[in-house]
């Protein structure tokens, strides 16, 4: 699935902020949720390229990206699950000093991702100085076709994007730059990966994906058939974590890591902005508990930004919050003591 954080679809019109790339022209157009019973369905990511040691090619796309250090620029956001993944990797691999990043604004307008400054003072395209991120698309390819979306690594010698892809940018991140100094951890371990890739299929379907399949619904049935799926595996999850301390044991993987940024904000916005309501996530103790045991693993708070998570969705999304008011809670404490270590074999 590409990297990035949707607006609100709507069978009457569609948010004025959210587009694509037709040809190369910058078109603002919404996904088509007439022809699917108002069923939100996500695009492909586009460009799957890998990063490899050798530079051999990958599972995917063509050869020609050795891993190098300073080679590769990060474009992320801070509000959208998808690039905060990719940020979660690049600190638990210690990469920042081998691959830097820029970030986009938090609100998504008619042009859609922005390098507009904010308040903070962290956003800005760092390596090209474009306003908007379709034009990073554009650099790439001039005739682009596709959404554009976050996260997208950035190949500074060849001029181009090498992938777009959240779930396989974290995959080069975990091994790729290995050999040149990156932190040690393998988060996909060959021992674990039919589980990993298990748990990923339907954590992906009904959660990470399900909270904006459940959002961005524009019919009632298409609603139910997204919510109660969603729950069912929050359900599920809560039983698994109340026997062991992550999904695969005592040591946090990519399952796990994939996860995070879906529990991180699920109370925060998804529940009541996207109607995933039927219960918050502090009513899960060991689901909750885990969530706040992976946030304090060390240098992950530091790829967390709840404001630009939190007005992103609420200022973007029109058709949902028509007025655009933030809500002032809820009062979430993601450093409160979390007593996972016991169950740690």
């Amino acid at each position: 699935m590409a990297g990035f954080c949707h607006n609100a679809p709507n069978h009457r019109m569609a948010d004025k902020n959210m587009g694509l790339l037709v040809d190369g022209q910058w078109q603002d157009k919404w996904y088509d949720t007439d022809s699917t019973g108002g069923r939100f369905e996500r695009s492909e990511a586009v460009f799957r390229h890998w990063i490899t040691a050798d530079g051999e090619a990958g599972p995917s796309g063509d050869s020609g990206f050795r891993a190098e250090a300073g080679r590769y620029h990060l474009y992320a956001s801070y509000a959208c699950p998808w690039a905060h993944r990719v940020l979660i990797y690049r600190a638990l691999k210690g990469l920042e000093s081998m691959i830097d990043v820029s970030f986009v604004h938090w609100f998504m307008g008619d042009r859609g991702w922005s390098f507009k400054p904010d308040e903070q003072n962290i956003v800005a395209d760092r390596l090209m100085n474009k306003e908007y991120l379709y034009e990073i698309y554009q650099q790439a390819d001039p005739q682009f076709t596709g959404r554009v979306t976050v996260p997208l690594i950035w190949d500074k010698q060849q001029q181009t994007i090498v992938s777009n892809e959240s779930s396989e940018i974290i995959r080069m991140l975990n091994s790729a730059f290995d050999e040149l100094g990156a932190d040690e951890g393998d988060y996909y371990p060959e021992a674990h990966r039919e589980e990993i890739d298990a748990l990923n299929a339907r954590i992906y379907e009904t959660l990470n994906n399900g909270v904006y399949r459940s959002g961005f619904a524009t019919s009632q049935a298409a609603y139910d058939e997204a919510v109660v799926p969603l729950f069912d595996t929050l359900d599920w999850l809560e039983c698994r974590l109340s026997r062991q301390r992550f999904l695969c044991g005592d040591a946090p993987l990519e399952a796990d890591w994939r996860l995070l940024p879906t529990l991180l904000r699920f109370d925060l916005v998804y529940n009541g902005h996207f109607k995933c309501n039927l219960r918050r996530l502090v009513d899960y103790p060991h689901l909750w508990a885990y969530t706040r045991d992976l946030y304090q693993w060390p240098g992950i708070r530091d790829t967390c930004n709840f404001t630009h998570a939190k007005r992103h969705y609420l200022e973007s999304h029109e058709t949902i919050n028509p007025h655009r008011i933030v809500p002032l809670g809820p009062a979430i404490d993601f450093d409160e003591p979390h007593g996972r270590e016991q169950l740690t074999d």
